[in-house]
């Protein structure tokens, strides 16, 4: 079965939630390992992200409910 932008996007929502913050480090190694490198690429900064398509899906769909750290690279639970 092929995965897609929408079920990491979903994966991530999860993950927030239950454990309230988590760090890019860890979300890029885990969607690495468990969905594929096609959804991670390596920005102009030089740093892993994901990729546009799990982005988009991943603000729709919590709707503002988690907000980026830009100091600490990582989401919380808001």
């Amino acid at each position: 079965m092929e995965v897609t932008a929408q079920q990491v996007a979903e994966w991530m929502v999860a993950e927030i939630k239950f454990k309230g913050i988590v760090y890019q480090s860890d979300v890029i190694a885990y969607v690495k390992s468990h969905f594929g490198e096609e959804f991670v690429f390596v920005n102009e900064n030089g740093n892993a992200s994901l990729s546009k398509e799990v982005k988009k899906a991943f603000r729709k769909l919590h709707g503002g409910k988690i907000a980026w750290d830009r100091d600490g690279f990582s989401w919380g639970w808001t």
